[in-house]
């Protein structure tokens, strides 16, 4: 012990040397008596005592080494005086623990204040930074806050309830999204720093929607497409930005290996529009020689490409307008798989070959014949045309670009369906979009530079 009774480090080496002599001893002992060992047992029994002295050292660690201050400054200019040591129970990944921390008063505010509880970013929790950085990645990854409970229980021997799991999950990446706010409304303000750095060969911004289930109040007075032809989901809008700066040996275009990032949330377009154009723009989208949009055939991503990403090439996934010719071949051919296969060959390399114009016109062409198709046959055609520039394959081709949108749209299967679409989850927005905030962030590979500046 020192002085001021605090265990010094040879002490607590000391104590966690004897718990484990103590569990040793039990160990052999019962091994002379059965001649077996049950290593699990043997590894959970030291794990647990490993923690057990652990989280008293750090009890003894985290008491007051000195006498503390008798007043400290109050933000509201007044003086804060001491008051005495009081407990906080704290849940850290050694297992819980009790520690003192010193309270001061100030009379002028009736404001109390423990410094010491900011100082170990403890502040209005009862977890440790640690375990709540462990608790948003359980609850950000596993399949749900109960399956992140157990996680946590069996992975690193610390005891929380599911709704801990859940609340320490959301705060974090409600957090994330905050930081995010600051980020957007810098950019409105036109307070974006220009990124400096080696010019980009090509740049690509990708952008997709898809509906997460949610809570009844979450839609109300909202139409959908169910039966009772009401809204049972909210659409997520996630964008990404990658680079290219090489093609392969036929030419294709590769993308640059861990170049990804993305963001997304549950909001309007013009919102999202403003949030992937700072994303694009804090990637050094001003130093790309090459700027490419890609998207499916929905108005709202155009409209934000004309909007933030004006000069930038428009490309709609090829395998989308694929999907259409596909489509109509069904109401065409409905009962007959093989003429509407034959159908769409017959038109498909009409859109490969980047004949729009020729394919719109040859769907038109088919009112003639399918007059109870009208409507269906002039909305396809309609789609063409308008697209047309944004469907010239061949001439992307050969720029050695991209022409399908797969890498936002396995990013809406693994970041926003594994984990906001399983069977019975039904999510409020503001939980969905902290947890969209931070599945993005780590997605991006982001989270451990969040976690570093949080405090800074």
């Amino acid at each position: 012990m020192d002085r001021g009774g605090k265990k010094t480090a040879a002490a607590i080496h000391q104590e966690i040397a004897r718990e484990i002599d103590t569990l040793l001893g039990l160990i052999f002992a019962e091994r002379r008596k059965t001649a077996a060992v049950d290593l699990e047992a043997v590894e959970m029994a030291l794990r647990a005592a490993l923690h057990q002295a652990g989280a008293a050292s750090l009890s003894q660690l985290l008491r007051p080494g000195t006498a503390p201050q008798p007043s400290l400054a109050c933000p509201c200019g007044g003086q804060a005086r001491f008051k005495g040591l009081r407990p906080k129970p704290l849940v850290t990944v050694l297992g819980r623990v009790e520690i003192l921390r010193a309270y001061y008063w100030c009379s002028a505010c009736c404001q109390g204040q423990f410094p010491s509880d900011t100082t170990w970013d403890v502040e209005d929790t009862e977890f440790s930074p640690g375990v709540r950085r462990m608790l948003s990645l359980v609850g950000s990854e596993c399949s749900s806050f109960q399956r992140g409970r157990e996680q946590m229980d069996l992975l690193a021997g610390v005891e929380v309830t599911t709704k801990a799991v859940e609340r320490v999950t959301e705060s974090i990446g409600a957090d994330i999204a905050r930081c995010e706010q600051e980020a957007l409304r810098e950019a409105l303000q036109l307070h974006l720093p220009m990124t400096v750095g080696q010019p980009v060969t090509v740049m690509y911004v990708e952008m997709d929607g898809t509906g997460v289930p949610v809570v009844p109040k979450e839609t109300e007075g909202r139409t959908g497409k169910g039966d009772d032809g009401k809204a049972h989901t909210r659409e997520v809008k996630l964008g990404c930005v990658f680079t290219q700066t090489t093609i392969d040996a036929e030419g294709r275009p590769v993308r640059d290996e861990e170049s990804t990032t993305y963001t997304g949330a549950i909001e309007t377009a013009a919102e999202f529009g403003a949030r992937i154009y700072t994303e694009a723009e804090q990637r050094g989208w001003n130093r790309a020689q090459k700027k490419v949009v890609i998207g499916d055939g929905a108005d709202w991503i155009w409209n934000i490409g004309q909007e933030h990403f004006p000069g930038a090439i428009e490309i709609v996934d090829l395998y989308h307008a694929r999907q259409h010719l596909w489509d109509l071949g069904g109401k065409l051919h409905p009962h007959e798989e093989a003429a509407k296969r034959r159908w769409v060959m017959a038109h498909q390399h009409l859109l490969d070959e980047g004949r729009i114009e020729q394919l719109a016109a040859k769907l038109r062409g088919l009112t003639r014949h399918h007059p109870q198709l009208t409507e269906s046959i002039r909305i396809e055609a309609n789609y063409f045309q308008s697209s047309a520039a944004r469907m010239r394959y061949p001439e992307f081709r050969r720029q050695s670009l991209f022409v399908g949108s797969g890498v936002i749209e396995a990013g809406c299967k693994t970041i926003i369906a594994g984990r906001l679409k399983r069977s019975g989850m039904f999510w409020t927005v503001r939980g969905a979009n902290a947890v969209i905030a931070l599945r993005c962030c780590r997605y991006s590979r982001e989270f451990n530079d969040y976690w570093e500046a949080r405090r800074s």
